[in-house]
């Protein structure tokens, strides 16, 4: 099973979206700063997550999320309650 997740920064705000196959280490990885976007970025917390059975289905969805620039369609993915 793999993951597509949209975390959010609790210092400045903002977002970053990603895949994995573990959720849980993903984070502490982000929070540990050794991912290097989210480094030195304070905290970050898990906002949305959608599964999927392939890894290139989450590659493709991460893709498409990421291609919107836009965190009016960010925020629709994360109050609109619906998971995958």
């Amino acid at each position: 099973m793999y993951y597509v997740y949209i975390i959010k920064s609790l210092t400045n705000n903002k977002y970053y979206i990603g895949y994995t196959k573990n959720i849980k280490e993903r984070l502490e990885r982000h929070n540990e700063g050794r991912s290097r976007f989210t480094k030195n970025k304070g905290e970050w917390i898990l906002v949305y997550q959608e599964r999927y059975n392939s890894r290139g289905e989450a590659i493709k969805r991460e893709k498409y999320i990421k291609s919107q620039k836009s965190r009016k369609f960010i925020e629709s993915l994360i109050y609109s309650g619906v998971e995958k």
